[in-house]
């Protein structure tokens, strides 16, 4: 595993982003993991942060976009740093755009905060975390309804390598048969497992055996 992989999932840890137990999903799906990017809440945290997503959208995709879309909520911080942190590492200025919970019907008005977009803008999209692609199916239609954009692509942290809305193959898979744009993590929950598995951390084994067989258990359910 890459060097830059091992650091992340470190990362995670640290930040108490990454968590065992369990936890009920967007989705419904009950998990013997969870993440959740909200925990990042330090100036250095969200630095570091911008900083991977930055170098790993950089490793996908060049310098061929123009604007990072970050759905609400948690999408917003991460447009934002990665934006910060793309500008620091390529000197290249990258807009950030994110959408409203609610239309704002006064002063900067409209579903957008951010860039506006513009026709032909070059758009990668950034989250957190795709579990089953039911984030995306609720904010695609919203970003292509706001200009002639071209979606580059899908960045997120985790990919949890579980099967998607269709049942069939993984959610970032379906993500990129459903609309037609590449879909890529920074790690993997096989990269996790392969650093985590009763190898200890800070002197804590995170995933020992019995924790293990749970997500076995679950991706003999939802696993793609």
């Amino acid at each position: 595993m890459e060097d830059y992989k091992k650091e992340f999932i470190a990362f995670m840890v640290d930040s108490g982003v990454l968590k065992f137990g369990d936890f009920t999903l967007k989705s419904g799906r009950k998990s013997p993991f969870f993440m959740n990017a909200g925990a990042y809440v330090t100036g250095t945290q969200l630095r570091r942060l911008g900083e991977y997503y930055a170098k790993a959208i950089h490793a996908h995709f060049g310098d061929d976009f123009d604007v990072l879309f970050g759905p609400a909520y948690k999408g917003i911080p991460l447009s934002v740093a990665t934006a910060i942190a793309y500008s620091s590492l390529y000197g290249k200025e990258i807009r950030y755009c994110s959408n409203r919970k609610e239309v704002k019907d006064h002063g900067d008005v409209g579903i957008l905060l951010g860039s506006k977009l513009q026709d032909g803008d070059r758009v990668v999209m950034i989250e957190d975390v795709t579990t089953s692609g039911k984030s995306i199916a609720e904010t695609f239609p919203i970003l292509t309804q706001q200009a002639k954009v071209q979606v580059k692509g899908l960045m997120v942290s985790l990919n949890r390598m579980e099967k998607g809305l269709g049942g069939k193959v993984s959610a970032l898979e379906e993500i990129q048969e459903t609309y037609g744009f590449e879909a890529h993590a920074i790690v993997t929950m096989a990269d996790v497992i392969e650093q985590l598995y009763n190898r200890p951390y800070r002197g804590q084994i995170y995933i020992d055996d019995a924790l293990k067989a749970s997500i076995d258990a679950y991706y003999s359910q939802y696993g793609a």
